[in-house]
């Protein structure tokens, strides 16, 4: 299939194009570079360096390259900026992401697999958070998200455009080229692991007394690589339907930091600090549908396996994408 894939120069976008080259699919990478790296993208991928939101590019694109799906992944996707700053995610989170489904409208694309987030859900009644988990979400983030889901379900009605909607938990970990190099960086693994590299002095962990064993908040950590097989495993399926996708586990600040320290053999100073807004105490999914219908389970099931992943890509790439 011509998979058109938005912001696939950034970190989980850039790992599912490598996967689909791999499993027989062209894709074609639109990306403002915003957020994402040009030297994400090898060169025999197309890269198109524009925004989602310019109908008249868009329509150039689909044309050119006859596009069959798309995966979406142009998103900004930050709790605490979306709460300080709620006007740029439903910008672009909302308005962009509407544009871009009117462009497939209009081109009669087939699949739309869209990345969306557990922050849907906001604080869940039930943990694990399943799919039929009332969504109400406690930040902008989220709150957008869940926006662009209920469209994206109102134009499958009324267009036919078939979808997979992923709510994915905390992605983490690399691939062996691939890895996370955001700027400025906010997600806790390559934060711990910028401090056993010695380029940052401490990791701020935000609350300490939630109602947890330990006090700090506890996630779900899911690696990069299984959920960018995810996607492709939605794409190639004829459903149209929701899933959590996650390890169906989860571990607190405290004790993510423990296990990057066993794997670094690096002791990592911290400071805590106040909770942060926007944040739920406990967030774990349960993926068992996913994995019931599309036969899609983790390959990387410890935290253990996920910061290792992403340690030995920091090693190796210690400037990030150098861009």
């Amino acid at each position: 299939m011509n998979v058109l894939v938005t912001g696939g120069a950034g970190y989980i976008g850039s790992v599912t194009v490598e996967l689909l080259a791999k499993s027989g699919h062209k894709a074609v990478v639109i990306d403002n570079l915003s957020e994402g790296h040009k030297n994400a993208v090898p060169e025999r991928h197309t890269l198109i360096t524009a925004d989602i939101a310019d109908g008249e590019k868009l329509d150039a694109v689909f044309t050119a390259n006859k596009i069959d799906a798309v995966m979406h992944f142009a998103a900004h996707c930050y709790v605490g900026e979306s709460v300080k700053n709620p006007a740029k995610y439903y910008d672009n989170n909302v308005i962009a992401g509407l544009k871009l489904l009117n462009g497939c409208v209009r081109h009669k694309v087939e699949k739309f697999i869209f990345s969306s987030s557990c922050a849907t859900y906001g604080i869940p009644e039930k943990i694990p958070i399943t799919e039929e988990e009332k969504q109400i979400p406690v930040n902008p983030y989220g709150e957008t998200k869940l926006a662009f889901e209920k469209a994206l379900k109102r134009y499958s009605a009324a267009y036919g455009i078939k979808y997979s909607i992923l709510r994915y938990f905390n992605a983490a970990g690399a691939a062996e080229k691939l890895g996370e190099d955001h700027r400025p960086e906010t997600h806790l693994i390559p934060l711990i692991l910028g401090c056993a590299m010695g380029k940052r002095e401490k990791v701020e962990i935000f609350g300490t007394d939630y109602s947890t064993p330990d006090g700090t908040c506890i996630r779900d950590y899911i690696h990069v690589s299984d959920i960018a097989r995810a996607h492709i495993l939605a794409m190639e399926s004829d459903f149209s339907d929701c899933y959590n996708l996650g390890n169906g586990s989860g571990y607190s600040v405290k004790e993510v930091i423990k296990a990057a320290e066993k794997v670094t053999g690096k002791k990592i100073k911290t400071a805590a600090t106040g909770r942060r807004e926007g944040d739920p105490p406990i967030l774990i999914g349960d993926s068992k549908k996913i994995s019931e219908k599309l036969a899609w389970k983790p390959a990387f099931a410890s935290i253990e396996k996920i910061i290792s992943s992403a340690w030995k890509w920091h090693r190796k790439n210690p400037e990030g994408y150098k861009e």
